[in-house]
């Protein structure tokens, strides 16, 4: 019974600093879609236009990021005929959780690796490395794909979208605003004017900020794939009721050094662990989208 307080209280932890940083971001978004309008001389009342068309296509983008997911990473649907025993797993775990059965792929490449995608629990698949299955105990591969269909029942699938499309579209915006300025839009009309000074340290203001925030939303993004990594780690654990399962697993997998072949900067994020850092020091893990393998070891066996 203690362990499951412990468990609930790391999903209610995390959740939590998610919200956060989430919040963190779309105040951001609206932050560069002000001075963007700044920048461009637009009226104050467009800014939230800018943002409206963000959100927008964010929106338009997220139905069909998963389909380019799996195609990217070389992922082929398989039967319960192909498959039966990962088939038998994925169906067990989902009667466990009361989540519907998402479609099951696999990625022939030796490297073991997993992840979940899909814009909720009714339109989800799940992959996993033809490495992966062959090269994990059942228990283990339990683990990993209960970690998996936590990111499908917590909406992680969601929220990882969202926040990859506005980390493309802010860069977009910085180089917009970045050509603008350079072929002299919004300089026209801030200098014409009496307060032309003050007009100037706004513009200049707001394009640093236009400049700094694709680096900004980097750093929250990478935060909040590392949280929602942390969560499906206690979820999985709690699902399973076995969370030395998962944490062998990636025992096993720090120790892999088989490259992911078809993995990509784009899609780093999604899978179990990062298929392009093995290890990560101090001041990568900063900037990585995955927590460090052994803190997730640690804590999974502190449950």
């Amino acid at each position: 019974m203690q362990e499951q307080v412990l468990i609930y209280d790391r999903i209610e932890a995390n959740r939590r600093r998610t919200f956060v940083l989430m919040t963190l971001f779309f105040i951001l978004v609206a932050g560069v879609g002000t001075a963007l309008g700044i920048v461009l001389g637009l009226p104050v009342g467009l800014s939230p236009i800018i943002i409206v068309l963000i959100l927008g296509f964010t929106v338009f983008a997220y139905y069909g990021s998963s389909s380019v997911a799996l195609s990217v990473s070389g992922a082929h649907e398989v039967t319960e005929t192909e498959e039966r025993e990962l088939y038998r797993i994925v169906e067990n775990l989902c009667i466990g959780s009361g989540l519907p059965k998402p479609k099951v792929y696999v990625i022939e490449d030796q490297s073991m690796n997993a992840f979940a995608t899909g814009r909720d629990p009714d339109h989800a698949s799940i992959a996993v490395t033809r490495g992966l299955m062959n090269r994990l105990e059942r228990r283990e591969l339990e683990g990993v794909l209960a970690h998996e269909l936590s990111h499908i029942g917590n909406r992680d699938t969601l929220v990882m979208t969202v926040v990859v499309v506005l980390i493309g579209l802010l860069a977009l915006l910085a180089d917009i605003g970045l050509r603008m300025t350079l072929w002299g839009a919004g300089g026209r009309r801030s200098y014409s004017d009496k307060n032309s000074k003050g007009q100037g340290i706004i513009v200049i203001v707001a394009l640093v900020f236009i400049i700094l925030s694709p680096i900004i939303a980097r750093l929250i993004g990478m935060a909040v794939s590392r949280q929602r990594e942390y969560l499906a780690d206690a979820s999985g654990a709690l699902l399973t009721r076995y969370p030395e399962g998962l944490a062998s697993a990636l025992e096993k997998i720090s120790g892999d050094t088989d490259p992911l072949d078809q993995a990509t900067k784009a899609t780093e994020h999604l899978y179990f662990v990062s298929p392009l850092y093995a290890h990560q020091s101090a001041m990568n893990s900063f900037f990585a989208t995955h927590p460090p393998i052994e803190e997730r070891i640690r804590l999974l066996r502190a449950m």
